[in-house]
């Protein structure tokens, strides 16, 4: 396999470290040898509906951990990623003694040209890969993605963050951060909060463009959502409500919650 065409993210990126290191889950993984699933990764598998002997392919596998969780529910796991550090990790989790026999298949190969057949799989996931693509990109592999799912199959889809909160609530959160003395750890560029994400970051979705996107591409029964992951902080009661506010009460959560979940069928 060769690598993405010129002027897409290189694959070299995304190397061992990046997986174990950077790339949100590695905690859990870590602690499970990919066992367990980090709340976002939980909350797409469960939408999914996965169920015993379907079909399933994870589009940028990554580590591994949801061909794992996919498998243990009794559906045929597929993942592809066009990292090789990534090929093989999810190779090495669904090795490891006690999994050798669970139905489990990894391939180095392109999400804009997946080496599969129209209509072969009945849940097609892409978990925290979106924003890792350029829009031409992205076009292609969502119409990948629906050419491969089954006639009432599902794709789920997560992305993170937000892009608007990164382009219209962030700037408010850095300057009251600034204001209480932290602007050490809010930089300038959002993207920044992680320095390897200035890297690999280049195409954020908000809700509105992730439901456009499905719904340009032919997909069915969209549903799209936000979520935001625990926050364990210890504010007063000022910062309590204001979060409160911020995160549950429209349009104000439109711009502050940052993970991104969409749903569609074919």
């Amino acid at each position: 396999m060769t690598d993405r065409p010129v002027g897409s993210v290189p694959s070299v990126l995304y190397d061992e470290e990046y997986f174990l290191h950077v790339c949100e889950g590695f905690e859990e993984f870590g602690s499970s040898e990919g066992a367990y699933l980090s709340q976002r990764l939980a909350e797409a598998l469960a939408v999914a509906g996965i169920a015993q002997d379907m079909s399933v392919l994870d589009i940028g596998c990554g580590r591994g951990e949801i061909l794992l969780s996919t498998a243990h529910l009794g559906a045929r796991a597929f993942g592809i990623d066009y990292a090789a550090a990534a090929v093989q990790l999810s190779r090495q989790v669904a090795r490891r003694p006690g999994r050798e026999g669970l139905p489990i298949g990894v391939y180095q190969a392109s999400a804009l040209s997946l080496p599969f057949e129209p209509d072969s799989f009945d849940r097609i996931l892409m978990l925290d890969i979106v924003e890792h693509l350029y829009p031409d990109e992205l076009a292609v592999a969502i119409r990948e993605a629906y050419r491969v799912l089954k006639p009432g199959g599902r794709i789920v889809i997560h992305t993170a963050p937000n892009v608007w909160y990164d382009r219209y609530a962030y700037p408010f959160v850095r300057r009251v951060r600034c204001w209480m003395g932290q602007g050490h750890a809010y930089p300038r560029n959002p993207r920044a909060l992680i320095p390897q994400n200035l890297h690999v970051h280049v195409n954020e979705q908000s809700m509105l463009s992730l439901w456009r996107l499905l719904r340009e591409h032919r997909f069915g029964g969209v549903r799209v959502w936000l979520s935001t992951p625990p926050q364990d902080r210890r504010e007063n009661l000022l910062f309590r409500f204001a979060r409160w506010l911020l995160f549950r009460v429209p349009p104000f959560r439109w711009f502050f919650e940052r993970e991104v979940f969409a749903v569609g069928e074919k």
